[in-house]
């Protein structure tokens, strides 16, 4: 309505976007305020502290303050100036501590203030000056032959200054006394009888400095005794050709066993053996040595390619299945269709009749209301009172409803029309669908062929012989401890060589080429059965020899609970070597670092 205000309408939130935006913006201002006051805070402690000359709060300050801002220019330049004022502080503490004589204090204040101040020439000066009479003290030291000390002034000086001239010349001859002192020590070990530590002593003094001393060859030496000393011996007698077959024999002889043992263990092949020495006695016999061969007959097929037949083409017979399966579904859906219009043609006949019906009771119903008007304007003109309503004007009479009910069923039967109606388009449809996959099916069908070639093949059965040329040796061999009286019982073991190949003729009309026969030569199984059974005496020799050292290592193990005793350093050098191909770490390692080692496998020869 005009003259009539609207109410105020209520404000709006602010779209999310916009929100948003709104809270970022708070957040970056926030945070810009909270840096600014923390790098203002930072900046006055670090003045505060230089004016104090608090050095170490200073430039704790001022690095809040660049971490806050780094591009501060200002605070980096006062940053400077502290550090450069710290140095010169720390440059007189090490003055100080020089004029009392303290060169390791000094020269760490010094590194500090070049730190703090790399333009500090004085500073720098001063460590030049330290660093020289540290050199000096240390070829004091070297002349007094207090090695230790004079090492350890001389490492000093490199991580300090790497390349000084003096320290590198000093530690050159620092290095040449080590050697000398341990090759001395390793030359005194090794007169009283400690050949371990004498090995270990001259592989220390050729660590210290190559070539100083002659610690390399004595420590081949050394090692060379040590292996003979803790060698495993076998004796390996004669061998006892009781088969005749002198070649045969040959391949067992002590010199074939020998290569087949690991060359790089202390492990000996010998005729004689003295006293009291570890190993086995090996006794030989070459009991019999049997060639066979056998030619066996048998029968193999080759399949060849005879020629070509026509077969009915599988394909189109897959093509006519579902060309047929195809046809069936296709009466099924024109069964389906002919029903649906059977049903549709009756409901629409229902419904044609039931329409008629109901237009000739509406047309009934139109006459009697016509009639009832013409009645009650009749009676209208003969009222004897005007104005009166007769009896004869009932509107009752005109509004009649005998015709709802077929009215109602002619509204059901039209809705049941319909929907069948809808039914019979979607079975026209399906029917042309699948009468189209009927003729796409028909059309692959007949584009196939009916038959088609196909390769004959037939199987030529030929003879074949497989010739086997077999060499079986029997060896009898008995190993006895050197150290034990008792004698095994014999082993006596069989070794079997064997080479076959197959022969037949040709036939080249089938395809089938000539094989010849191709065995090897007998003589050459004989050496390989030879080989084979040495082959495996040398197996059980390194089995016993494993057990032999895995006592001098369980030994070595017990004692490593003091790994630098010169004892312990005895037995664990001798397990070493009785096990250089594959050291034990829990040995190895320990016994480096009691001795100072840095490549213990050097003590192998490695």
């Amino acid at each position: 309505m005009r003259g009539v205000s609207a109410p105020p309408r209520p404000p709006r939130p602010a779209p999310s976007s916009s929100r948003g935006a709104l809270g970022a913006f708070a957040l970056a201002a926030l945070l810009a305020l909270t840096a600014c006051s923390a790098f203002s805070r930072a900046v006055k402690e670090g003045d505060t502290a230089s004016q104090q000359q608090k050095w170490a709060e200073a430039e704790a300050a001022y690095l809040r303050a660049l971490a806050a801002d780094p591009e501060a220019s200002e605070v980096t330049v006062k940053l400077r100036e502290v550090r450069r004022a710290w140095s010169q502080v720390v440059l007189e503490e090490a003055r100080s501590v020089h004029a009392s004589g303290d060169l390791d204090g000094a020269m760490k204040r010094l590194v500090r203030a070049l730190e703090l101040d790399a333009e500090n020439v004085a500073a720098r000066e001063l460590l030049n000056v330290t660093l020289d009479e540290r050199v000096a003290v240390a070829l004091t030291a070297l002349k007094a032959d207090k090695l230790q000390e004079a090492r350890a002034e001389l490492d000093a000086v490199l991580a300090v200054a790497p390349d000084h001239a003096g320290a590198k010349k000093a530690l050159d001859a620092v290095q040449v006394a080590w050697a000398k002192r341990w090759f001395n020590t390793g030359d005194g070990l090794e007169k009283a009888g400690k050949l371990g530590n004498a090995l270990v002593a001259y592989v220390r003094a050729d660590q210290e400095r190559v070539g100083a001393t002659a610690a390399r060859e004595r420590a081949e030496a050394v090692r060379q005794k040590l292996r003979d000393e803790v060698a495993f011996l076998v004796v390996a007698t004669p061998v006892e050709d009781r088969a005749g077959a002198p070649d045969v024999a040959q391949r067992l002889a002590a010199g074939r066993l020998a290569a087949m043992l690991p060359t790089h263990l202390p492990l000996r092949v010998v005729t004689e053996a003295p006293e009291g020495r570890e190993g086995v006695k090996l006794d030989l016999s070459l009991e019999r040595v049997l060639p066979l061969k056998a030619v066996e007959d048998s029968q193999r097929s080759h399949r060849y390619l005879a020629g070509k037949t026509s077969v009915p083409n599988p394909r189109r017979a897959g093509f006519e299945t579902k060309l047929l399966q195809a046809e069936r579904t296709q009466e099924e859906v024109d069964r389906k269709q002919a029903q649906a219009m059977r049903e549709y043609l009756r409901l629409q006949t229902e419904l044609n009749l039931l329409r008629a019906g109901t237009e000739r009771c509406r047309e009934r119903e139109r006459r009697e209301c016509l009639e009832a008007l013409k009645e009650c304007g009749e009676a209208a003109r003969e009222a004897e009172k005007p104005g009166t309503l007769p009896g004869e004007c009932s509107p009752a009479r005109c509004a009649s409803s005998s015709c709802a009910k077929e009215e109602q069923a002619l509204a059901l039967l039209m809705a049941a029309v319909k929907l069948k109606e809808g039914s019979l388009e979607a079975a026209l449809e399906k029917s042309e669908t699948q009468r189209i996959e009927v003729q796409r099916h028909r059309d692959t069908t007949f584009r196939e062929p009916v038959t088609v070639e196909e390769p004959m093949y037939s199987d030529f059965v030929y003879d074949v012989q497989l010739h086997r040329l077999t060499v079986t040796a029997s060896v009898t061999a008995v190993m006895r401890d050197l150290l034990k009286s008792q004698v095994p019982a014999p082993h006596t073991d069989d070794f079997s060589v064997m080479h076959e190949d197959m022969t037949h003729k040709g036939y080249d009309r089938y395809g089938v080429l000539a094989d010849p026969v191709q065995l090897r030569n007998e003589l050459e199984l004989r050496v390989e059965v030879g080989d084979k059974a040495v082959s495996d005496l040398a197996r059980r020799v390194k089995e016993r020899f494993d057990a032999y050292r895995g006592k001098r290592v369980e030994d070595a193990r017990r004692g490593m609970v003091r790994p630098g005793a010169e004892d312990v350093v005895e037995t664990a050098v001798r397990a070493l070597l009785l096990t250089a191909d594959a050291p034990p770490a829990d040995v190895l390692q320990p016994l480096a670092r009691a001795r100072g080692l840095n490549r213990p496998e050097t003590l192998l020869g490695l």
